[in-house]
């Protein structure tokens, strides 16, 4: 048996003084605007300038680091390296995971077709761009080296054409800027979110962008958009012109292009195949939408759906019903699908570290600056080498004068760091020359020799002359530039993708649905709650089912192809179809017309209208007295508007509405128990749908019109006495034997 542990004594809790804790329990008040100063703004700055938007080189420091790591790789001319490789050469530049580095990598090769001219080549699955679902592979089993196109970005890199860094620990150095000989920034898709700004960059055909750069060279104020179309896209589709979205986007940089796809029709098959589609969605987005539309009863044509992609390309399936003409269904694909996209524009580009938004021609104003430095930092450099090397030679020639003197130099100087003073003095020469004769070979020192070197300096001194000539001519400057943008032309550039339409010639006309005629009787609540009852169910059952305190307010016969309109106290009138509306059965509740038409919160319905041909008049009775008669005409719409304001007049409380196909009488009582007959045929009618109407009965002071309703037949003792033949008029005194059976319409 163990042995009993003895229990341990309780440990005591020592107290901590308060005064072992600076500052303990006192609240220290902070400015919100030093928070957002000292921490908000420095992490802002650092995505926008270090993260989301582009440079003038087209790239962003993540894509910047990756192909400046893989070009001193050697995979600019080398085979092709393990991803997971590249990936962790690249994290000497990139302080983030390799996770992030890899997908930035993806976006950038040849596999993936995210962009027009990718700048690695790649092997393996690198996924694709117009997929959701299809994922590219781990980096260990890929590989990759840099396409043919990257040696534009790396030419003459160095040859002190761009500025250099230190990396994040200081411990290699990093370009900040690509010295590319061609506007990448427009041949290359670029998009970025940082805070507060994005950037989204379409891209254009290599050689329209490089004849519009030409132009800019030549001429600033030419005019581009007669080079460049249109943007063109990897994934190809099919561009709406829109001459004035194209001009927004060239002169600022906003706006937005209609894509869609691009399609065949496979007779045989009964069968539509999507071939291209706009770069802002994907194979999956597209036939997710689709069958939504077919679940939802809005696409009745289509039989069936598949992804066919494979290693041939992208390609969607559409099996269409018998009789389906297949480019009405692709306008209306069009309209309601993701097939037809818009791409939005914002050309923000960081100049000189800070965000700017630009056009076309602004961009490519930029470039040229940009481009311009790189070459003259790069003559400015060779012209330095070159003007070594003379320095050199001229010294060497001063030798070819007596080369037996140089050897006697040489070999009667008894120490070896005597050598070079000597010769400096012997010949007249500076230590730099002197050195490069000392380091000459034996076998070297001969006319022969000597000669040849010499015979450069001429030479030398015409290259030198022509690189001073080009540092102090822009001419000269802009000449080497269009020579090597039509170089880039003629080694990369290549058919458009994306196919510039500019003839929509698939507009989308719904069909009219063809709805069934049929006799219904139609019954509103003073609730707000419809129902529609064919005659048969009507005769089944007549007891309806309404909610306590609900009662019928209007019933009627129509048909099931007829119109209604349904009158609200906000002055709105809402429309919708007889059709719209399901059977249903006394029994049954009904639809509330408030939800059912989606109107604002605590709207009331007051009246309903059937009509299949909008005649007849709507009259309106308002507490001031005066009646407005509007044709019903005024409420009919040549489009399918589902709600007009401004229905009726608002200067006056409404006491009553009522829809008079012909003219006929009504009987007005007021607040102080008078009573006129007002037949309808009195009142002009109106054009104006909100008119306040003619004054129909007079009253005094302190009475308002309290309720109207049809005239009923003789339902008056005397009616001759509340008749008049015009209006405005008082009225008369309800007789004592009328008094007790009115009622007000309420």
């Amino acid at each position: 048996m163990a042995p009993k542990k003895k229990k341990e004594a309780p440990r005591q809790k020592r107290a901590i003084p308060n005064a072992e804790i600076a500052g303990a329990g006192i609240v220290v008040e902070q400015p919100i605007t030093n928070t957002l100063q000292e921490n908000y703004m420095p992490y802002a700055m650092s995505v926008i300038v270090s993260r989301a938007i582009p440079e003038i080189d087209g790239f962003k420091p993540a894509h910047r680091k990756i192909l400046y790591t893989m070009y001193k790789m050697g995979l600019l001319k080398g085979g092709r390296s393990k991803s997971a490789r590249i990936v962790g050469e690249t994290m000497k530049l990139n302080p983030h995971g390799d996770a992030a580095i890899y997908e930035t990598m993806v976006r950038l090769s040849k596999g993936n077709q995210t962009l027009l001219h990718p700048y690695v080549d790649s092997k393996g699955n690198f996924g694709k761009a117009y997929s959701r679902d299809m994922a590219y592979a781990a980096s260990r089993y890929t590989e990759a080296k840099l396409d043919a196109i990257a040696e534009e970005l790396f030419r003459d890199i160095d040859k002190d054409t761009v500025d250099f860094v230190d990396n994040y620990d200081n411990t290699m150095k990093e370009p900040t800027l690509l010295p590319a000989t061609f506007p990448t920034i427009l041949v290359n898709a670029n998009l970025g979110i940082a805070v507060g700004m994005a950037s989204a960059i379409c891209s254009f055909n290599l050689r329209e962008v490089c004849e519009a750069t030409i132009g800019i060279l030549k001429d600033p104020d030419c005019d581009i958009s007669e080079t460049i179309k249109a943007p063109d896209f990897p994934v190809g589709g099919i561009y709406l012109y829109d001459e004035a979205e194209l001009r927004k986007v060239i002169d600022t940089g906003r706006g937005s292009f209609k894509i869609r796809a691009k399609y065949r029709y496979d007779e045989k098959e009964n069968c539509l195949e999507i071939t291209e589609i706009p770069p802002t969605t994907t194979v999956e987005a597209i036939i997710d939408k689709i069958i939504d539309l077919s679940k939802q009863g809005k696409l009745r044509e289509v039989n069936d759906i598949r992804d066919e992609t494979d290693l041939g390309g992208l390609k969607i399936a559409i099996d269409l019903k018998r009789r389906v003409e297949p480019d009405k269904l692709m306008a209306k694909l069009y309209r309601m699908t993701p097939l037809q996209d818009n791409f939005s524009c914002n050309f923000n580009v960081l100049i000189a570290g800070s965000p700017r938004v630009m056009g076309v021609r602004e961009l490519l104003q930029e470039w040229t600056a940009f481009r311009r430095e790189c070459v003259r930092r790069r003559v400015y450099f060779d012209l330095e080498k070159k003007k070594a090397r003379l320095h050199l030679l001229l010294g060497l020639e001063k030798i070819l004068l007596d080369i037996d003197k140089a050897i006697r130099i040489v070999r009667e100087t008894r120490e070896e760091q005597e050598v070079v003073p000597n010769l400096m003095i012997g010949f007249g020469i500076d230590k730099i020359q002197a050195d490069y004769v000392a380091e000459i070979k034996l076998r070297h020192l001969n006319r022969e020799y000597i000669l040849a070197r010499t015979g450069e300096i001429e030479t030398l001194k015409a290259e030198i002359a022509e690189m001073e000539e080009i540092l102090g001519s822009q001419k000269k400057l802009d000449k080497i530039i269009i020579g090597e943008l039509k170089e880039v032309m003629a080694k990369y550039g290549q058919d458009r993708r994306t196919e510039i339409s500019y003839v929509d010639e698939h507009v989308y006309e719904p069909e009219e649905e063809q709805v069934q005629s049929y006799e219904v009787r139609l019954f509103f609540t003073a609730e707000g709650y419809f129902k529609k009852i064919t005659p048969q169910s009507w005769r089944m059952s007549q007891v309806h089912k309404l909610k306590e305190g609900d009662f019928i307010a209007q019933e009627m016969d129509a048909n099931n192809d007829c119109e209604l309109l349904f009158f609200t106290d906000r002055q709105q009138v809402y429309k919708a179809r007889c059709a719209d509306f399901a059977d249903t059965k006394a029994s049954l509740i009904g639809d509330f017309i408030p939800a059912k038409l989606e109107m604002e919160p605590g709207e009331k319905c007051l009246y309903m209208v059937a009509t299949k041909t909008f005649e007849g008049y709507m009259l309106f009775f308002f507490e001031n007295g005066k009646v407005a008669k509007v044709g019903l005409s005024a409420y009919q719409t040549k489009t399918n508007r589902k709600k007009l304001v401004g229905a009726y007049s608002d200067k006056s409380p409404l006491v009553a509405i009522d829809y008079a196909p012909e003219d006929k009488e009504y009987l007005l009582r007021t607040s102080l128990d008078r009573m006129l007959i007002v037949n309808s045929a009195l009142i002009a009618p109106k054009q104006t749908k909100n008119t306040q109407g003619v004054a129909g009965i007079k009253l005094t002071k302190k009475a308002v019109l309290q309720s109207v309703r049809p005239l009923r037949e003789a339902e008056l003792a005397d009616e001759h006495r509340y008749r008049t033949k015009t209006i405005p008029s008082m009225g008369a005194k309800i007789a004592a034997e009328d008094l007790a059976s009115q009622l007000t319409l309420g």
